[in-house]
């Protein structure tokens, strides 16, 4: 199978070669070619160029893209798309004055879903989970990470990473799978902490290497939830199985955990929304990914990831949704784009590279994912007609996605 893409407005994101990561001022360049066009062959993008240099015509498939933006898709590093139910009374409860903490500790929160999953089947875990998984693809997303963590028991935990698996199994789109086992205390280890954390280590880690169903590790390291010492026993017993850390980490306190989740070679750090001159120090002397994920302040009204701070130190910057039902229920990458630009200060320019090559490192697959190159996945997304695609983000409340392209084929 073959598509044409001709009269291409502007081709946004093309590399000559695949770079692992942007960071620093790079992160404001991003290459285009206007009047373009686009070869793909099978799952693979093979050429590109101005139109006046096309000189094969034959394709299977034919599309004019007059007056419309050609993009490589989303890649969404952070989600916890795979959830039962909603928790849409916790949104009521917020507006009436309480806060994200107060309502975690009356048991709303992350223990308010680990209930619903576990009186959910996986068979209607996986159908909810699709629904939205095909919603995300449909606004542009072609890479998706997803965590577990609303499990908290051996059987739940292992039921979700089953169904990304499942969702891994039975889409086009790229999928990487994050055990999240240690996102809060259940309630019967509310008093015990180091006994939830033996029975990860010991009993859930072997299984899921056994089954090879996460390629990631993450940790809630917060106040009140995990601690420095709880991040540090988990990624020592994560290491030996071959599982990368990924860690939620300073979304409301700076305390040391990203110093401590560099040191073990995180791919990621995700959240930041506070951050201090350590914390920068710590990320320049590593490979780390900080991930602002700007809808969770937009719903929960935190203060969002100092996103001109990083960057203007010199740092890489990925940007992901965070599409979960407590704190952020959308997994629009659009809007994601938009928030960043409006709430965080970054140009589109920044937006589109943390949205995508900056995105890919954060998942691992940057080697293939995330730019218009020749030889990467064809995973490329048309705009409806627009003026050019700082308008992306500019006009916020409309769907400007007309086609979406996975591994060679129109979704």
């Amino acid at each position: 199978m073959s598509i044409l893409i001709t009269n291409i407005k502007e081709l946004v994101q093309v590399r000559a070669k695949s770079i692992p990561k942007i960071k620093g001022k790079a992160m404001n360049e991003l290459p285009k070619i206007d009047n373009a066009f686009l070869r793909i062959e099978k799952d693979r993008i093979v050429d590109y160029g101005r139109m006046e240099s096309l000189a094969n015509h034959n394709a299977n498939i034919k599309i004019d893209a007059t007056n419309k933006v050609v993009l490589p898709t989303w890649c969404d590093s952070h989600t916890h798309i795979v959830y039962a139910s909603n928790r849409v009374q916790e949104f009521v409860d917020r507006i009436n004055g309480l806060s994200y903490e107060a309502i975690a500790q009356r048991g709303g929160g992350i223990l308010n879903s680990a209930e619903k999953l576990q009186l959910i089947s996986e068979d209607e875990l996986y159908k909810q989970s699709i629904k939205r998984v095909k919603e995300v693809i449909k606004m542009g997303t072609g890479a998706l990470e997803i965590k577990s963590g609303y499990g908290l028991s051996t059987e739940s935990e292992l039921k979700m990473l089953r169904v990304i698996k499942r969702i891994k199994d039975h889409f086009p789109i790229k999928i990487k799978a994050t055990f999240l086992g240690a996102h809060a205390l259940p309630g019967q280890f509310k008093n015990d902490k180091s006994g939830y954390l033996d029975l990860i280590i010991n009993e859930m880690l072997p299984i899921i290497a056994k089954e090879n169903l996460a390629e990631y590790v993450d940790i809630f390291l917060e106040k009140g939830y995990f601690s420095i010492e709880d991040t540090n026993q988990l990624l020592t017993a994560a290491k030996p199985y071959g599982l990368i850390p990924k860690i939620h980490v300073n979304q409301f306190n700076a305390f040391g955990g990203i110093e401590v989740a560099t040191s073990h070679k995180a791919l990621s750090v995700d959240h930041l929304e506070v951050v201090n001159l350590e914390d920068i120090q710590a990320l320049k002397s590593s490979d780390t990914m900080p991930v602002a994920l700007p809808l969770c302040s937009f719903f929960l009204s935190i203060p969002y990831t100092p996103a001109r701070a990083l960057i203007d130190e010199g740092l890489a910057l990925a940007l992901a949704s965070d599409y979960n039902p407590g704190s952020t229920p959308s997994g629009n990458m659009n809007l994601v784009i938009s928030t960043a630009c409006i709430k965080m200060k970054m140009t589109p320019n920044e937006a589109i590279n943390a949205a995508t090559i900056n995105g890919a490192y954060a998942m691992g697959i940057s080697d293939e994912y995330g730019s218009i190159t020749k030889g990467m996945k064809a995973n490329v997304m048309i705009t409806k007609e627009i003026p050019n695609y700082n308008y992306l983000p500019y006009a916020f409340g409309d769907n400007h996605i007309d086609k979406v392209i996975i591994n060679g084929e129109i979704i």
